[in-house]
């Protein structure tokens, strides 16, 4: 595999010119069970298992555990903030410093696969219950100066845990290969 296929194995989110019923369907359902599916990966790996990377200069598994909880934590905000203001703009964070961090790089991920399934719970419950309305509220992202949807982003959050899904995979394949 070369580099952008290790960093990207599953692809970059797709974007669909018209988001239908059955894709927020999908998405939905991918986005619930995502907690589950990924602890069912990494519940059983050793410490040692848990420091693989799924590339070169790549993030561990840990890392992108702890990840997906500060990501997701984040999204559940946006998504918030788009519900219940016109429009606003979000705060980015510096996801790869984030990663650098001390609660990033410990061994005990059970509290983020808490956050994620608490996370998960709540916004699942929210995307199943939005309007037309709601679906299309927006928010501005300043990093990308772009202006998204929440029916977009209920796909993005989707494509964003399968993707880590597959990095973790993917270091576990290559066991411990790209360290």
């Amino acid at each position: 595999m070369n580099l952008d296929q290790l960093k990207f194995p599953i692809g970059l989110f797709d974007v669909p010119d018209y988001i239908s019923d059955t894709h927020l369907e999908n998405w939905i359902k991918d986005f619930q069970e995502f907690p589950h599916r990924l602890e069912a990966l990494v519940s059983e790996l050793t410490f040692d298992e848990l420091n693989w990377k799924y590339r070169p200069d790549g993030w561990t598994i840990k890392q992108v555990v702890h990840h997906c909880a500060d990501s997701h934590m984040n999204s559940l905000i946006r998504f918030k903030l788009a519900l219940t203001e016109d429009n606003p703009v979000i705060r980015p964070y510096y996801e790869d410093k984030w990663a650098t961090l001390l609660d990033s790089n410990t061994e005990d991920i059970l509290s983020s696969l808490y956050i994620l399934k608490g996370v998960h719970h709540k916004l699942s419950t929210l995307f199943k219950a939005f309007t037309e309305n709601e679906l299309n509220r927006t928010f501005v992202h300043p990093e990308h100066n772009e202006t998204f949807s929440i029916a977009f982003n209920i796909g993005n959050y989707a494509w964003h845990s399968n993707h880590h899904l597959a990095h973790v995979k993917q270091a576990i394949k290559a066991k411990g290969k790209y360290n």
